[in-house]
Order: structure tokens, then sequence, then C-alpha cells
């Protein structure tokens, strides 16, 4: 084969790899758009059980990660342990000050990033994260950050979204309309349990994770969308990125999925929505 005949084949251009900071930029202007507080704070409960998913001792060293609005932060401060709330979105962990505030719970809160936690190897006795690190860009340097500023010996609890549950459902619907970046894992792989061992497992000496559902409830399923429209900055980015019969096309997407869902029998909504606890011991 001579040289002429070599340079007619085509070659493959490499995959162009994700700028992961231009998008963590864009995720943190979606995350502080509208008032993610608004919806959070009805999923106290998956802070709750999963502060007894591992068993929390007062005293503890605790840090949430992706806080959000706090969660898993007051539910682990309820129970009397030492904690730090850390999100990289300045106006989340406002009104998490707020809520702990509100009930004389004594919490440290920390604006930083997931995936370069500002903290010495082996800080915490229990890391956790709500529905929180699953977003993250960098899924692998996430999880190397919670398995290094845990002791040997402690515990990472995570609360995830799973891909096939009614969430993870919600973002396959808005992907159709406003297609996520190219080359980016999906945030609802960390609600498989093929994932979590992926990540976590070299390290740990156990990964244990149990299907929950959380259920959504509101007045109907158009009062959901509207509520998610309105405050969920996902959902609020994708509707503000459509054109009006973009944005009537989303909706009647939305109301369709929740009709998918909804086990209500009557005109309010109540959607199960899976998610994976995971409760990692580290080596």
């Amino acid at each position: 084969m001579d040289a002429s005949t070599v340079a007619m084949i085509p070659t493959r251009e490499p995959a162009a790899q994700p700028d992961l900071e231009a998008l963590k930029a864009r995720q943190r202007a979606a995350w502080s758009s509208g008032d993610y507080a608004i919806v959070g704070t009805t999923l106290q409960i998956v802070g709750e059980e999963l502060c007894e998913a591992l068993d929390i001792r007062a005293g503890q060293r605790v840090l949430d990660v992706a806080a959000g609005n706090g969660n898993a932060s007051l539910a682990a401060a309820r129970r009397w342990c030492e904690v730090v709330a850390t999100d990289y979105v300045p106006a989340l962990l406002e009104r998490a000050r707020e809520r702990a505030a509100a009930e004389r719970l004594d919490i440290t809160f920390r604006e930083a990033d997931a995936e370069a936690l500002p903290f010495p190897d082996s800080s915490f006795d229990v890391v956790v994260s709500t529905f929180g690190v699953m977003f993250t860009p960098d899924q692998e340097m996430a999880a190397s950050e919670m398995l290094r500023v845990v002791k040997s010996g402690g515990k990472i609890g995570l609360a995830n979204w799973t891909p096939e549950g009614f969430i993870g459902q919600l973002f396959k619907t808005i992907g159709k309309h406003v297609p996520p970046p190219s080359g980016v894992k999906s945030p609802a792989l960390w609600g498989t349990r093929a994932r979590m061992t992926e990540m976590f497992g070299t390290k740990a000496a156990s990964v244990a994770a149990v299907s929950r559902f959380f259920n959504f409830r509101y007045r109907s399923a158009e009062n959901w969308v509207d509520v998610f429209k309105t405050y969920y900055g996902p959902v609020h980015k994708t509707f503000a990125a459509l054109p009006e019969a973009g944005q009537a096309s989303l909706r009647a997407d939305l109301l369709a999925l929740v009709g998918q869902f909804n086990c209500s029998r009557d005109a309010t909504m109540v959607v199960p929505s899976e998610y994976l606890e995971i409760v990692i011991t580290k080596r």
C-alpha cells in the first residue's frame, strides 16, 4: 500500500473530552436558579432515614457533601453530631443555614466543591450526601474525595435516584428536549449497585445498597409541574431554554410521566420515586 493510498483512508478522530469546568459552571447556575429549598425541604425524611441506616452516634464528626438545603446535615445535627455542611452553591447553603438557625442546631457551613474537598485525609467519621454528589461532573473524583476524607472504619452514606425511578425518568424526559452534554456520565449511574461497587468497592470493607422510595405528594400533576418549573433548577432552566411550543411539549411530556407513576386514585399526585440508599464502610 503506497503513501497516497494510506492518505485516503479515513481516520477516526479521538472523542472530544467534555469541558468539566464549564459544565460545572452551568450546573452551578442551574442549581442557583429557582429555589431548590422549596422542593428540597419535602425530602427531609430521606436524610433522617439515611442517618438511621448509618447508625450515626452522638459526637461523631459528619461531613455533608453537596448538602443543598441541608436535609442530611439537619438530621445528623439532631443526633448530636458535629456537622460540617458543604456545597458549591452559596444560595443553597444560605437556605440550610436559615433552617439550622430556626432549630438552633449547631452546624458549620462551608462553600466547597465535592471534587476538591478542603479537608485533610481521614477527617470525618461519616460522610453523607442525599441527591447531591450524584450530580458532580467528575464522578470518580467525587467518590475518591469522599473516600479520602473519611476515616478507616468510617462510613459513607448516600441516597441517589435510580435510572428507572421517577426522578431518573424525569431527567431522561428533559434530556429529550434539551440534550445533556456529550461525554458526561449520567448522574443516575449513582443509583445503580454496579456503579457504586465500581467506584467504592476497592477501598471498602462493605458496600450495602437498599432500594427505597420517596413519595412526591402534590395537589395535582399540574401543581407538581408548576412547582418544579418555578423552583427546581434543572427543570426551571430547561423550560427557560425552550421556545413557547417547546415548553408546551415539555409540559405535556412531564404530565404524561406523572400519569405513568401516579398512584393517588384521586385528583392529587402521589408518585413513588425509587432511590438507592447506600452505606459504604471504608476498609
